[in-house]
C-alpha cells in the first residue's frame, strides 16, 4: 500500500530529522522548531524561505556556484522546486539574498561604528574581535570562501559582494584610517590609500585554513593582533 502524503508538521520537522538545512538565522544556528503547523501563515513562510537559504548555503559550500542545481537545493530544504521560485528569481537571486541576510548585519556594524574621537586602534581592535566571532566563528565564513572560489568565473557573484560589502565597508576603514594619518596615530598614509591591507591577513587565514588548515592551521585571532601591532606598533606596558 503507497505510504500516505506527510503532513505539513512532518514536513516542517523532516529537515532536522534527517540532518538536511537547518536555519542560517543568527549566523547559521538551527532555529528553534516544532511548532511549525501552529504558526501563522507568514511565519511559516519565513521559515521555509529560511529554510531554502540554509539548504542554498550547504549546496553553494559543498558543490560550489555552478555545480549547484535549484533541484538540489529543493531537496535539501525539503520543498518542492516550484517552491524556490515563490521566493527567489534564480540562482543569482537566491545566492544574492544569502549574502545580504548573513553578512549585512555586520558589515552594518562595522560601517556604522562609533569612530569619531576614539582612537583608531580601538576601533580597529573591535572589529577585528568581531570578525573573529561573527565571521570565523560562523557559516558566514563559508560565504566569503565562495566569493573566493568563485568570483573570477562569475563576475556576476563578486558584483554582488561588492555592492553588499566592499563598497559599504571600505569608506568608513579609509575615513577612519585618514584621520588616523591626520592626528599622528598611524606613521603613514599607506592605510588610508589601500584600506584593503586591514583585512588581508583575515583573508590569508580564511584561504589558508581552507586549503591547509588539518596540516598547519592559523589562529586568525593572533594573526590579526600581531597585524595591528606592525601597523600602530606594540602596546606599551603599563
Amino acid at each position: 500500500m503507497a505510504r500516505a502524503a506527510p503532513s505539513k508538521a512532518e514536513s516542517s520537522t523532516s529537515v532536522r530529522r534527517r540532518g538536511k538545512a537547518t536555519s542560517v538565522s543568527q549566523a547559521g544556528d538551527p532555529a528553534p522548531g516544532g511548532r511549525a503547523a501552529s504558526l501563522p501563515r507568514a511565519e511559516r513562510q519565513a521559515q521555509r524561505r529560511e529554510a531554502i537559504l540554509a539548504a542554498a548555503l550547504d549546496e553553494f559550500s559543498a558543490r560550489g556556484f555552478a555545480a549547484t542545481r535549484l533541484d538540489d537545493i529543493a531537496k535539501r530544504a525539503d520543498v518542492a522546486k516550484g517552491t524556490i521560485y515563490l521566493y527567489f528569481r534564480d540562482k543569482e537571486s537566491l545566492f544574492q539574498e544569502l549574502v545580504r541576510m548573513m553578512l549585512s548585519p555586520v558589515v552594518s556594524r562595522v560601517a556604522g561604528a562609533p569612530m569619531i574621537d576614539l582612537p583608531a586602534r580601538m576601533v580597529v581592535e573591535g572589529i577585528a574581535d568581531m570578525f573573529v566571532r561573527e565571521v570565523f566563528g560562523t557559516r558566514r565564513q563559508d560565504v566569503i570562501r565562495l566569493i573566493i572560489t568563485e568570483g573570477q568565473r562569475f563576475p556576476k557573484l563578486a558584483e554582488i559582494y561588492y555592492h553588499e560589502v566592499i563598497a559599504r565597508v571600505v569608506p568608513a576603514v579609509r575615513a577612519l584610517m585618514t584621520r588616523a594619518v591626520a592626528s599622528g596615530e598611524l606613521p603613514n598614509d599607506a592605510l588610508a590609500r589601500f584600506p584593503q591591507l586591514l583585512v588581508a591577513p583575515a583573508m590569508v587565514a580564511l584561504m589558508w585554513n581552507g586549503l591547509f588548515g588539518r596540516f598547519d592551521k592559523i589562529d586568525v585571532r593572533e594573526i590579526l593582533q600581531a597585524h595591528i601591532d606592525i601597523l600602530f606598533g606594540e602596546r606599551k606596558a603599563s
